[in-house]
């Protein structure tokens, strides 16, 4: 069984819901997810503050200031769709995952992927919590008043108010997000967290120099808190060459986080966005849910065992889930 820490599916479960649509997880992604063996992930909530042309853009919600409530609606609709799964549930604890899937049912925490929606407001992070994400980003790819996502200057760090939303994330027990920080705004968090933090979905600088993944350094700071690192499937992130972006090489990737720190620090985080259109394709043999199977296979043919398959599978980041959440 696997734990993916971060999917991407609320984005086509907002767009869908909007279109008039109803049980999309269950109708359009549920027979995936059994296939890849899922037992439990993380559904991120992410609006862009640029609308453009997705699917905003005819709705109330169009207008840039309506960013805020374009996060409401997509946790309502997060919340909604999840209601009409039945063999779907929604969990805030590790305690609520661990009955859910003693019922055979798949469980779903929700996370916040950027926080820019909330402007300045720190109250907006109990909001977050109230309306039930478990684990959060400070940024996406931005500079927000928080911190400075992996598309802005690489040294810039968090900005006071980051540092005090940090603090107020581990204070009510809210798992901190570092994929998608830029270096300077990850130093900053490691120097300050006072608990374990993941990187829900990055790779290996070593193996694909892209900002979005982290060096040898940073997969050491995160293993030193006991934290995770997420495997991420997207091509763009698994190698430089599109010829060698396959689930044999993420492999590779996870084969090179073990030796750094330890498999105990390895885990999933997918990020398969297939359904968002061209450019947003997984690796070749990894592009979608269903064949998550084929990168344990490639684990398998690296020499790892049973048991470190399984730790990278759910148990890793069963454990922080279990140590942060409760």
């Amino acid at each position: 069984m696997v734990f993916d820490a971060h999917s991407d599916l609320l984005y086509d479960v907002a767009r869908r819901r909007l279109a008039g649509e109803s049980r999309v997880l269950e109708r359009r992604h549920l027979d995936r997810l059994q296939k890849g063996g899922l037992e439990g992930l993380v559904l991120s909530v992410w609006t862009s503050a640029a609308v453009g042309e997705t699917f905003w853009k005819d709705t109330d919600w169009c207008a840039p200031e309506a960013f805020l409530g374009r996060t409401h609606q997509m946790l309502s609709y997060a919340r909604d769709d999840l209601a009409e799964c039945e063999r779907m549930r929604l969990v805030h604890s590790w305690t609520e995952a661990a009955a859910a899937r003693g019922e055979g049912k798949i469980y779903a925490f929700l996370g916040i992927e950027g926080m820019a929606a909330i402007g300045t407001e720190l109250r907006g992070i109990d909001w977050y919590y109230d309306a039930g994400a478990r684990t959060g980003m400070l940024t996406w790819n931005e500079e927000n008043a928080f911190a400075t996502g992996a598309g802005g200057d690489a040294y810039s760090g968090l900005s006071e108010l980051g540092r005090q939303a940090v603090r107020r994330m581990q204070k009510k027990r809210m798992l901190v997000d570092v994929s998608h920080l830029n270096d300077g705004s990850f130093w900053d968090v490691m120097k300050l967290t006072a608990a374990p933090v993941i990187a829900s979905h990055s790779n290996c600088r070593r193996l694909c120099d892209v900002r979005r993944n982290l060096s040898d350094d940073q997969l050491r700071a995160i293993r030193d808190v006991d934290g995770v690192v997420g495997l991420n499937a997207y091509h763009g992130f698994v190698h430089e060459d599109h010829r060698q972006q396959t689930a044999r090489t993420l492999a590779r990737h996870a084969a090179h986080m073990a030796d750094v720190i330890g498999v105990e620090h390895v885990g999933c985080g997918f990020d398969f966005c297939h359904f968002m259109g061209p450019g947003n394709e997984g690796a070749e043999g990894l592009e979608d849910a269903a064949q998550i199977k084929n990168l344990f296979y490639w684990l398998e043919q690296l020499g790892m065992t049973v048991e470190e398959r399984e730790k990278i599978a759910h148990g890793n980041f069963q454990r922080v889930l279990e140590d942060v959440l409760g």
